[in-house]
């Protein structure tokens, strides 16, 4: 039998694909298929928002063309994958020649050719609609959001608004596209979507405005600081047939996601306990973080980030939660929290004038993970054992920013119109809501 090896994304399959497919499986017996993950994009430097893996595996399936799919994880797979099925042809499009030469050491190397006239990005060009964006608020958050958005396709930064003209011209000007508008209202007239990154407490009037002008929201985190609000603007989302979507970019990094799917595959266990912490030392009182008139704060600045992995690993019905904070000019500079749900007991320090290590904890019952500081930025973590020589270490790049990859699952959900994400879920930003109002109204609180 002979084994031939075919790679690709396969992303908006088309005709070309097949007809690849098809020349690749009459080179031998039996047609083996890796499809690219999710990382493969990334790593070229565009986030596309069309057809993730899962569905871009059943697409190559439907074909019928391929006798065995395989997915495609890191760089040096091939060997790997040649090695292990013990391939005899190694195969690809004629426009990667010479590329995977150094194949040829473990099997033959076969270029195909392409069918003319026809590939996924003239279809993306011809298909898909830019989503033009304003970005209101033009502070410190903002001035990352243009260049990370340039790396995610489908998106127009259209305008600038912020109360502060200044500050609207100064990244306008930085980023070199786009316009300056004089008012909200104006600006929201003309683009499809808009990224709040004002001060939290303007997060609900013009997040409620933008809804109800049937325009798209991705709100900085903290999205509002009271439950009633999160749910209002939810059901308004909906009832308008647009996305509303919180952004906190640990959420939506590959690595975060890819460490809850381990623990909740029960790696570690069962999770008994989720510790947090972030922290940074500000001491400038004019700093809007520690402006009590303007929601400053340890918890409203930082509190969405420990939050995040408690709520996913434990859920939203927990017993009841307890503050202990040391205040300055009435703001918190220092909180730990501690949540407590049926079976696990979960607590995140956070700072704004006092410094803690900044890692994230999770404990079961057979083992634990570790996420070194700045564990809200994940590139690496590690799952340990009472057995060292079990323990396993997870590298992963943290690209940018980070917001790209925000912006990425934003652009999705509006491209095809999915209204939640399964990356941060609604009634988990309502819940993250509810932790902040009952912190405003000093309910199981104590200052230290």
């Amino acid at each position: 039998m002979v084994k031939v090896i075919t790679y690709g994304t396969y992303d908006l399959l088309h005709q070309g694909h097949i007809n690849l497919l098809k020349r690749a499986k009459a080179l031998g017996d039996y047609l083996i298929v890796g499809v690219t993950n999710d990382n493969f994009d990334r790593n070229r430097g565009k986030l596309n928002v069309k057809n993730n893996v899962i569905e871009r595996v059943e697409a190559v399936k439907a074909t019928g063309i391929a006798d065995q799919i395989i997915i495609e994880d890191y760089v040096g797979q091939k060997i790997d994958d040649i090695q292990k099925y013990d391939v005899d042809i190694f195969t690809v499009g004629s426009d990667w020649k010479g590329h995977f030469d150094y194949l040829r050491e473990f099997c033959d190397v076969v270029y195909l050719p392409r069918t003319e006239g026809i590939s996924s990005t003239m279809l993306r060009a011809e298909k898909d609609k830019d989503i033009k964006i304003g970005i209101v608020g033009c502070g410190r958050i903002a001035k990352r959001f243009p260049k990370e958005a340039d790396v995610v396709s489908q998106v127009v930064i259209e305008g600038f608004y912020d109360t502060d003209n200044l500050k609207s011209s100064e990244l306008c000007s930085i980023y070199g596209k786009g316009r300056i508008y004089n008012s909200f209202e104006e600006l929201v007239d003309n683009v499809d979507a808009v990224y709040i990154a004002t001060p939290h407490l303007f997060h609900y009037e013009q997040t409620k405005y933008a809804l109800e002008h049937h325009t798209h929201v991705l709100c900085e985190t903290p999205m509002v600081l009271r439950e009633d609000q999160a749910r209002e603007l939810f059901e308004l989302a909906e009832k308008n047939s647009v996305v509303l979507l919180e952004a906190n970019k640990t959420a939506f990094s590959p690595a975060f996601n890819h460490l809850m799917v381990l623990i909740k595959s029960g790696l570690i266990g069962d999770v008994v306990d989720v510790d947090a912490s972030e922290s940074k030392v500000w001491n400038d009182p004019s700093l809007r973080e520690l402006d009590p008139s303007q929601a400053g704060g340890s918890l409203y600045e930082l509190g969405s980030y420990p939050l995040l992995p408690v709520i996913r690993l434990c859920g939203i019905a927990y017993s009841d939660c307890h503050f202990y904070s040391k205040m300055n000019n009435d703001v918190d500079i220092y909180t730990k929290g501690i949540l407590r749900f049926d079976h696990t007991v979960c607590s995140f320090k956070l700072g704004l004038g006092v410094k803690t290590e900044g890692n994230l904890v999770i404990s079961g019952t057979k083992g634990y993970a570790y996420v070194p500081a700045p564990w809200w930025k994940t590139d690496y973590f590690e799952l340990r054992y009472e057995d060292q020589n079990k323990n396993k270490k997870y590298f992963f790049s943290w690209d940018g920013e980070g917001l790209r990859y925000e912006i990425q699952e934003f652009i999705s959900m509006i491209v095809n119109q999915r209204f939640s994400s399964a990356k941060l879920r609604r009634k988990e930003s309502i819940i993250m809501a509810k932790v902040m109002e009952q912190f405003t109204n000093r309910i199981n609180f104590v200052e230290i």
